[in-house]
């Protein structure tokens, strides 16, 4: 089996996924998952994926993350690998859409307004 490459994003971040066969390396920019994303958690949802294909042991990844903060990334990383398994095998993409893994979350952060302290709060209004 060659090299299956996927993007995903979220937010401000980008994950660029290279799944190849293997034993179940997830190596973030040149480091290992555990310590990239020290928070279980977010280890657990960039797994999300495999874990429910169940194919977690069979495929070493290389993720390229760039941009965003450490929870914009794990979702990007989650939405690349689901994209790259169904690359892989597209009988897999029922069961990854009914987790959601398969949407790309579409939220952005709403920009700041001119003469306002933020996006939508308002400076305090002083009738006289």
């Amino acid at each position: 089996m060659e090299v299956v490459n996927a993007l995903g994003r979220r937010k401000a971040a980008v994950a660029r996924v290279y799944v190849s066969e293997g034993s179940g390396k997830i190596i973030i920019n040149k480091r290992d998952l555990e310590n990239y994303f020290p928070s279980s958690l977010l280890q657990y949802v960039v797994k999300q994926p495999l874990n429910k294909l169940e194919v977690a042991e069979k495929y070493d990844i290389k993720i390229n993350l760039d941009g965003g903060g450490y929870k914009g990334q794990s979702e990007a990383a989650r939405l690349a690998i689901a994209r790259a398994l169904v690359k892989i095998n597209p009988e897999d993409k029922p069961a990854l859409r009914a987790e959601g893994f398969m949407t790309r979350d579409p939220r952005e952060v709403e920009r700041k307004k001119p003469g306002q302290p933020k996006a939508r709060k308002r400076f305090q209004f002083s009738k006289r």
